[in-house]
C-alpha cells in the first residue's frame, strides 16, 4: 500500500474529477492492519455551510492492509471539500490531500482536503467551439483597411507609423491616457479572414470594439455603439457574415463591471449633449453609480477615476444589459456568437445568471466565456465560492493555470509539478466547460509567451527598461524553439488553443502596453507561422482532441508523453523541449503517425520537437 487514497486512481475514486448530479461515485480507502475494527467516515463540506457524512463498510482485507468503500450519490451541484475520519476507541486520525491529491495520515484536521465538483446534470456547452481554435485580436493593433472614418474624436492622435511603439510614458499630468491609435478596424479583420482561416482559426475573439476613448477600449462610452475608428453597425455584421462564410464565428468582449467617466452614462468631460451621472443626481444614469461624496468621490475599478464602478444590482442597468432591446441581445442579433466577459469576478452571481439567460436565449450554441486567473472551480472572491461552472453561469473561462503550468515546464523541465497543474485543472473542472476553455499563452495582459520564455524577467522594472529590452539574436532564437513547445501542448492538452494575434508572427514584448504592438505584416517569422499552421492542421484532423480524456504516460525523464482518447479515437503525443536527441523503442502497431519520425518500431525525437500518432 503506498497511499490510503488517491483521488485521481479509479481504483480508489470512480468516475474520475467532477461530476454530474446524480452520478454514484464509489470511494475505497486502503489501511494498514493495525487500524482494524476502526469506524471510518466521509466528511464533505463546503463554505457556505453544508456538511454530510457517509459511513464506509469493510470490504476485504489483503496483504496486512484493509480496505473500507461507500458510494454516495450527490443531490445538488456545489463545489464540496472531503477527507476521510478514521476512528478507534478514542483515537482519531485523518486522511488528508497531499500536494498531488493523494491521501496521508494525519492528526491534523486543518490539513488540505479533496475536492468534488458537483455540475447541473442538464449543463451543455457549445459543439461549434470544440476541437477549434481562438484567436484573440487586439482591434487598434491588428490590421487596418486604409478606409478613412468619419466623426472621429478631435483629440485622438491618428498614427500613420504602423508597427511603432505605442505611447508609454505619462503626460505633463502624469497621466497615461492610451490615446494614441494605430487605426485597425473591422473592415481591416474582415479583409485578413483567409490568413485566418489558413490558421484553423474557428473563432475570433475581439478585445472592446464599442465606442470608447482610448486605444484599449475598455472604459465603454457607450455599449450601443461600435467606435467610430473600427467602424459601424454595417461593418460588425457584414465582418460576422463574412467569417462565417470563412468557418470562423465573432465573440465580443463584455465590461460590464464599469464604465470610462468619459461616456453618455457618466459624462464626466462633458463631451455628450446627455445628462451623464456626474452631470446632474436627474440624469437616468445616476442610479448606476456609487457616489459617496457627489460628485467627486465616488467608487472606481482599483481605485482608478476614470473607470466608475456600476452598481451591478441596479435594475435599469441589468435591464439595459440583458433586455429584450438591450447591449447583449442587439450584438448577437448583428452576428456575434458569445461574449468573454472582463473581470468576471467583479460581477454577483444573479449578474452572471441572468447574463448568461439572455445569451442562451439567443441560441444555446452561443458561447459565454469568464476572464478568471486561477482555479475557477473553486475560487473565493469577495468572502463567496463562485459558482463559475456548476451549470448556471459561464460556459469555460480563460485557462490562464494552464498558460502558468506550460510556460513554466518549458522554462524548468519539472514534468512533476506540470502533470500535476494540469491535472488539478482536469479534476476539478467539469469536462464540458474544459472543452471549451482558452488555452492561451500570450494576452494584452500578460508578457508575450516567446518574451516570457526567452527574456529576462519584467519584475521590478519600470516600461522604461521594457521598452528598451528586447530579446537577442541568440535569444530569440532559442525563444522560437521554446514557443514551438509551449505551442504544441498548448494545441493537444485539454481545452481550445487560443492564438494572441502576433505570437504566430514572431512579436515579442512585456506588458501592456509593448504586448500590444501591431501585427507585423510583410515581416512575419514564416518559420513560427509555418508551425501555426501545421498545429491548426494536426488538430482539425485529430477528433479526440475536442474531447478526449486526457492520460500522461510514462517516458524517460527528458520526454513528456500524452494520449487523448474518446469514442472517435486516440490521439498520442510525445514532446522533446530539449536540446538532445532521443530515440524511443515504440511498438505502435495499429497508430498511424501523423507528425514526426517513427521507423522500424522507434520514434526520433530531435531537439524541440514533437510526434504524433492516432488511431481510430
Amino acid at each position: 500500500m503506498n497511499f490510503p487514497f488517491d483521488s485521481r486512481d479509479l481504483n480508489y475514486k470512480s468516475p474520475f474529477g467532477a461530476v454530474k448530479v446524480g452520478t454514484q461515485v464509489k470511494f475505497n480507502v486502503a489501511l494498514p492492519l493495525e487500524y482494524a475494527f476502526s469506524s471510518v467516515i466521509l466528511c464533505f463540506y463546503d463554505n457556505d455551510g453544508y456538511n454530510e457524512n457517509v459511513n464506509l463498510a469493510y470490504k476485504f482485507t489483503k496483504d496486512n492492509v484493509i480496505y473500507y468503500g461507500c458510494t454516495f450519490t450527490p443531490k445538488s451541484s456545489r463545489v464540496s471539500f472531503y477527507y476521510f475520519k478514521i476512528q478507534r476507541d478514542v483515537v482519531t486520525k485523518y486522511i488528508k490531500r497531499d500536494p498531488y491529491s493523494r491521501g496521508y495520515f494525519t492528526d491534523n484536521n486543518n490539513a488540505p482536503n479533496f475536492q468534488l465538483t458537483v455540475y447541473n446534470a442538464e449543463t451543455k456547452t457549445p459543439n461549434f467551439i470544440k476541437g477549434g481554435i481562438y484567436y484573440q485580436i487586439f482591434p487598434d493593433r491588428f490590421n487596418y483597411s486604409g478606409i478613412k472614418k468619419a466623426n472621429i474624436p478631435k483629440d485622438r492622435i491618428l498614427r500613420s507609423d504602423w508597427g511603432g511603439t505605442p505611447f508609454f510614458m505619462p503626460n505633463s499630468q502624469n497621466e497615461i491616457l492610451n490615446d494614441d491609435y494605430f487605426c485597425g478596424d473591422l473592415k481591416g479583420i474582415e479583409q485578413k479572414l483567409p490568413y485566418l482561416e489558413s490558421l484553423g482559426v474557428t473563432v475570433i475573439y475581439l478585445n472592446p470594439i464599442f465606442e470608447a476613448h482610448s486605444s484599449h477600449r475598455y472604459n465603454t462610452a457607450n455599449y450601443m455603439k461600435i467606435d467610430p475608428l473600427l467602424g459601424c453597425d454595417s461593418c460588425f455584421s457584414e465582418l460576422c457574415s463574412t467569417a462565417k462564410k470563412h468557418g470562423i464565428s465573432i465573440i465580443l468582449d463584455g465590461v460590464f463591471n464599469h464604465t470610462g467617466d468619459d461616456s453618455i452614462y457618466f459624462n464626466k468631460k462633458n463631451r455628450y449633449d446627455s445628462l451623464g451621472a456626474y452631470n446632474s443626481t436627474d440624469s437616468k444614469f445616476y442610479s448606476w453609480y456609487s457616489f459617496n461624496n457627489y460628485p467627486n468621490e465616488y467608487s472606481s475599478w482599483w481605485g482608478f477615476k476614470t473607470l466608475p464602478t456600476i452598481n451591478k444590482s441596479n435594475p435599469d442597468f441589468i435591464e439595459y444589459v440583458c433586455g429584450d432591446d438591450g447591449v447583449i441581445k442587439k450584438w448577437l442579433r448583428l452576428g456575434a456568437s458569445g461574449f468573454r466577459l472582463d473581470v468576471v469576478d467583479e460581477l454577483p452571481d444573479y449578474f452572471i445568471e441572468r447574463i448568461r439567460k439572455t445569451i442562451k436565449s439567443e441560441g444555446e450554441e452561443k458561447l459565454l466565456i469568464g476572464e478568471v486567473w486561477e482555479d475557477a472551480s473553486n475560487k473565493s472572491a469577495y468572502g463567496q465560492t463562485r459558482k463559475y461552472l456548476l451549470g448556471n453561469q459561464l460556459d469555460g473561462v480563460m485557462n490562464y493555470p494552464f498558460r502558468n503550468a506550460i510556460l513554466s515546464y518549458v522554462r524548468t523541465k519539472d514534468k512533476v509539478l506540470f502533470i500535476n497543474s494540469i491535472l488539478t485543472i482536469v479534476e476539478n473542472y467539469p469536462s464540458d466547460s474544459l472543452n471549451v476553455c482558452m488555452n492561451m499563452i500570450s494576452t494584452h495582459d500578460v508578457t508575450r509567451a516567446i518574451t516570457a520564455l526567452a527574456g529576462e524577467t519584467e519584475e521590478n522594472h519600470d516600461r522604461n527598461w521594457q521598452f528598451t529590452h528586447v530579446l537577442s539574436p541568440s535569444q530569440y532564437e532559442h525563444g522560437v524553439n521554446l514557443l514551438k513547445c509551449a505551442m504544441v501542448l498548448q494545441y493537444f492538452l485539454p481545452g481550445v488553443p487560443c492564438i494572441y494575434y502576433g505570437d504566430e508572427a514572431g512579436l515579442q514584448g512585456y506588458r501592456d502596453p509593448f504586448n500590444r504592438k501591431c501585427y507585423p505584416w510583410g515581416y512575419e517569422d514564416n518559420d513560427i507561422l509555418e508551425f501555426t499552421k501545421l498545429l491548426g492542421r494536426l488538430r482539425k484532423n485529430l477528433p479526440a482532441l475536442s474531447d478526449g480524456r486526457l492520460n500522461f504516460i510514462d517516458e524517460p525523464e527528458d520526454i513528456l508523453a500524452f494520449s487523448r482518447i474518446s469514442s472517435s479515437g486516440e490521439t498520442l503525443v510525445f514532446l522533446n523541449s530539449n536540446d538532445n536527441t532521443y530515440k524511443l523503442k515504440k511498438n505502435l502497431n495499429g497508430y498511424e503517425c501523423k507528425h514526426g519520425e517513427y521507423i522500424n518500431n522507434e520514434c526520433v525525437l530531435s531537439p524541440y520537437s514533437f510526434a504524433v500518432f492516432a488511431k481510430s
